[in-house]
């Protein structure tokens, strides 16, 4: 987390100087989705139903398991759902600038991690796009089975017209400070959520108005060999490392404490690039990584590298309620 990120979560003097900055950014957000809902800039709808799934905060909210597990939901329910992301890379240059069909050899340094990682949970056909409109329809002649279009991360992606938005919220962090960018972490005001179809509160203690979700995990894969697995008991009482690359490394390293592991940790920013010193330690009798990490991690990793798979754990109920809201 770099120094600006620390204020996100508290007041301090810096917000004087910020917060001039933040009422702007409200006023530039608020007058581009009045334009678009006011039709002065044009939005598309698509032949199928849109899911949007994301946040209005800056930072991990548990939008690509809950993704994952909506579109299982979606198949068991005997429906063919897609999936289209902005596919975030460090590097711009190396983006495509066409839509692009994640492909189980592309390179995350291309196509972005967790649209690498939603592929290789091999559910649905993955693509991505800057524009998110001409990857869906992308995908869609590709696939024309497909039958519902899930967009990870596109809350703000006001030209692609949606036929239900789910909001993800960090439980432990919630807000932060409450303010937009660049003074807190938040990318459209909380009031945002009224308007949404359904809010979703990753961890700590949803209200009423909102579905409960939290993230599931006890099993490791090895990187090397995905088909060999140990219990989370296997790493208790040894020289364990634990590394992660996410929206919030904390949440990773606070569920290996609940396992009953108590590695030495070290945080990278979202979406780091990683290289192979940043998986040498000389001590480790093993490196637990997230699955988000281990995308990027695949082409260097040893046999002490291991991987945790999480799921996210939702009440049935509000898939029903989505499935139902698709039909109309």
């Amino acid at each position: 987390m770099n120094a600006l990120e620390e204020n996100w979560y508290r007041i301090t003097p810096l917000h004087l100087l910020l917060w001039p900055l933040s009422l702007l950014f409200r006023l530039l957000s608020s007058a581009r989705r009045l334009l678009y809902r006011s039709k002065l800039l044009r939005s598309f709808r698509l032949p199928v139903p849109v899911i949007i799934v994301g946040n209005i905060s800056v930072g991990g909210t548990g939008k690509t398991p809950f993704t994952l597990w909506l579109a299982q939901q979606l198949l068991d329910d005997g429906w063919h759902p897609g999936i289209i992301s902005r596919g975030y890379t460090k590097t711009k240059q190396q983006r495509p600038d066409t839509p692009h069909a994640v492909e189980i050899n592309d390179s995350p340094d291309v196509v972005g991690d967790e649209p690498l990682l939603m592929l290789q949970r091999d559910l649905c056909p993955v693509w991505i796009g800057r524009n998110r409109v001409a990857a869906a329809l992308a995908l869609l002649q590709a696939h024309p089975e497909c039958d519902v279009i899930l967009s990870d991360d596109g809350l703000q992606h006001y030209r692609l017209q949606r036929d239900i938005e789910i909001v993800l919220v960090d439980g432990n962090r919630g807000f932060g400070n409450g303010l937009l960018l660049p003074a807190g972490p938040l990318r459209e005001p909380v009031s945002r959520l009224k308007s949404v179809d359904f809010v979703v509160r990753n961890g700590g203690k949803s209200d009423a108005s909102e579905y409960a979700m939290q993230l599931a995990g006890a099993i490791f894969f090895n990187l090397l060999n995905p088909n060999t697995t140990l219990p989370a008991s296997a790493f208790t009482g040894r020289n364990i490392h634990a590394i992660a690359g996410i929206g919030h490394p904390e949440r990773f390293f606070s569920h290996l404490k609940q396992l009953g592991i108590t590695p030495q940790t070290r945080a990278f920013p979202d979406h780091h690039c990683y290289i192979p010193a940043d998986i040498v330690f000389n001590d480790a009798e093993a490196i637990l990584m997230t699955e988000k990490d281990a995308v990027k991690c695949a082409s260097f990793a040893t046999e002490q590298c291991w991987v945790l798979r999480v799921d996210a754990q939702l009440d049935s109920a509000l898939a029903q309620l989505i499935i139902e809201k698709i039909k109309q």
